[in-house]
């Protein structure tokens, strides 16, 4: 009898490039990576990391990383999901309905963003929460309070945690 390899399913594959695209950023302090998918196609990607030929935290702050804002934020970078959010739009890419996958849970303002943009389902790796050392996933929540469907991959989804 063959063996066979069975085939990953989708949100194993998202999730996976989107680890690897986290990889990408200039960012000392955390790596992050998203994936904008719809209808098992690719719509956008992103990592984290500043604006377009401004800084490279890594190489220009090594030590410290980027300035902090007020609330102890990277006063610089763009976050991963604005940046898979950002170039869908800007190619004139459809997002509506779509999925979105990302290593980190979207903080509230990315999940602002995500409800805005009619994305429809976010899949998420590690929690923001735990990152933060804050007590509430207060990103998912939101996104679940006004129907985006949210889930940590791995918990309850149908993905392995890779």
């Amino acid at each position: 009898m063959p063996i066979t390899n069975p085939k990953p399913n989708f949100d194993d594959i998202y999730m996976e490039l989107a680890i690897n695209l986290a990889k990408r950023s200039h960012c000392i302090k955390a790596q992050v990576g998203a994936v904008l998918a719809r209808d098992t196609r690719i719509i956008s990607i992103g990592y984290n990391g500043p604006p377009a030929e401004t800084h490279n935290c890594d190489e220009e702050f090594p030590l410290t990383g980027c300035p902090r804002d007020s609330k102890g934020s990277c006063s610089l970078a763009l976050h991963a999901e604005q940046n898979a959010i950002l170039y869908a739009v800007k190619n004139g890419s459809k997002i509506e309905g779509s999925t979105l996958y990302v290593t980190l849970a979207p903080c509230i303002s990315c999940a602002r963003v995500i409800y805005t943009m009619k994305i429809s389902k976010v899949i998420f790796l590690d929690s923001y929460a735990a990152y933060k050392g804050i007590g509430v996933e207060e990103g998912a929540e939101f996104l679940k309070t006004f129907g985006v469907e949210v889930e940590q991959y791995g918990v309850g989804a149908g993905g392995a945690v890779l």
